[in-house]
């Protein structure tokens, strides 16, 4: 099925659907989505190289375990090699609804990787892999993409990828430079441009914090379908139009995730974010969830929290108001507004560029070291090891390896770091014990070791009175 007949009968016609995060839109997440009215999830974004060489990586990633209710589902790939990406999807095809080529990432690992947004100056490439995937696959190639700064190259663009075979296109509004605390709203007149100009399916993407948001962006641009990422992990039951208890949600996903296990790192993740208004009133718990190790230990994190609120709830005043300007008390899900350049600047009590960049503390303005004025890595850091200390001038001074300029190692023979001494060690067959490379040694006892063999083979060498001390031991040894 192709195009409007895909959305309708393939994907059931969704128009809520889950985005693809990286270790945030996992199986366990993706059913409590679809549990409050999610009714398409993408997989989390997956590298094609490693996808297609790593059987652990598709195992872990794909080929787990069977969940029937875990449909439609879109797999979703990042590459930048016909090739290879069509390979890694016919490895994934029989596991999923669709094949989705990201071309939206701006983040700079996919700069250094040379995929996601970083490809949409590449037309003729993104055209030969859409061609390809649609001659090979047996289930439909879908894309989703970032805006152009102008709408009119917006529109090229998608009806480029349409052209080429796309039959779904997830359009965010936003471009590849507006992330972060630069991110700012998502244009929906780029959207609508794009759903205008395509006679494919077209999902929006940007600006979903609540159901509202979804129901106006459909009426505005016109789309089949509302992507929500941020809204969604912060409140899962945002497409059911509610607004739930934050440990009802919570405690629903952790029962979840012991039927279908993930990395501890993707549920804390989800527990900072389902629970970030409410840590930032307990801040002794935040630390508790950073530092916990079991999923036991999340639990009872989330156990303690569900009663503190309780006991504030119980506490209440009546005709008492949410504080901090949030719409509901911070034990209910609700959305989380990413602060600007200049708030973000202000929360951290540094001044910004003058574009409204934050820019970077100087450590000199540390002078009590408080951890309050060090960056949550620091803070992390300085958690783990209370001595730690960030201050340049008492960092221990290394002196410099000979040949290339990196830390020799403090008790090298040659004054070299480990990988200069390597090089020489071995061209010289000489031994430096501070590095622990015994390159002499161990041809010597190689020379030893192929004479005794010699004399074991040839016992007439023993009486021609040829062989030495360490021999005649050895061949003593032999005989014993």
């Amino acid at each position: 099925l192709r195009g409007e007949a895909f959305w309708r009968e393939t994907l059931r016609s969704a128009h809520y659907v889950v985005a693809p995060m990286v270790d945030q839109s996992e199986l366990a997440w993706r059913l409590l989505s679809r549990r409050h009215g999610a009714q398409l999830c993408y997989t989390p974004m997956l590298h094609a190289q490693v996808f297609l060489r790593d059987a652990n990586y598709r195992r872990e990633n794909l080929y787990g375990e069977a969940c029937p209710e875990d449909r439609p589902l879109i797999v979703q790939f990042c590459a930048n090699d016909p090739e290879v990406f069509v390979q890694a999807a016919l490895l994934a095809q029989d596991y999923c609804d669709a094949i989705d080529l990201n071309l939206g990432c701006p983040q700079m690992i996919a700069k250094r990787g040379h995929y996601g947004a970083f490809l949409q100056e590449e037309w003729d490439l993104l055209q030969r892999m859409i061609l390809l995937a649609n001659e090979k696959l047996s289930v439909p190639i879908t894309c989703k993409i970032r805006v152009f700064p102008e709408i009119d190259k917006t529109v090229k663009y998608a009806q480029m990828l349409e052209k080429a075979g796309c039959q779904l296109l997830t359009v965010h509004g936003r471009t590849k430079e507006q992330k972060g605390p630069l991110a700012g709203v998502a244009s929906w007149e780029h959207i609508q441009a794009v759903r205008k100009a395509v006679s494919i399916p077209v999902f929006a993407n940007g600006n979903i914090q609540c159901l509202s948001d979804v129901e106006e962006c459909i009426r505005k641009t016109g789309v089949h379908g509302v992507m929500s990422a941020e809204g969604n992990l912060h409140n899962p039951a945002l497409f059911e139009g509610r607004n739930p208890l934050v440990w009802e949600m919570a405690e629903e996903y952790l029962e979840i995730v012991q039927k279908y296990p993930c990395p501890l790192s993707y549920v804390r993740a989800h527990l900072f974010k389902l629970w970030h208004h409410t840590l930032q009133v307990y801040q002794q718990l935040r630390e508790e969830l950073a530092k916990v190790k079991t999923l036991e230990g999340i639990v009872d994190v989330n156990r303690e929290l569900k009663l503190r609120c309780q006991e504030e709830i119980a506490n209440q005043k009546e005709g008492e108001k949410p504080k901090e300007g949030l719409p509901f008390f911070h034990w209910i899900c609700q959305p989380y507004i990413r602060p600007g350049p200049k708030e973000r600047c202000k929360e951290n009590g540094a001044s910004g560029t003058e574009k409204g960049v934050r820019g970077k503390r100087a450590l000199e303005e540390e002078e009590d070291g408080s951890s309050e004025l060090l960056s949550k890595n620091k803070q992390k850091k300085k958690l783990r090891n209370p001595n730690k200390s960030f201050d340049p001038s008492l960092k221990p001074k290394y002196a410099k390896c000979d040949q290339c300029g990196n830390p020799k190692g403090n008790k090298c023979v040659f004054n070299m770091c480990r990988g200069c001494c390597k090089k020489r060690a071995f061209k010289e067959t000489a031994d430096c014990p501070g590095h622990g490379l015994l390159f002499k040694t161990k041809y010597e006892k190689s020379l030893s070791w192929q004479s005794s063999q010699k004399v074991i083979q040839n016992p007439e060498i023993s009486r021609r009175g040829d062989v030495d001390v360490g021999e005649t031991a050895v061949l003593k040894e032999a005989g014993d």
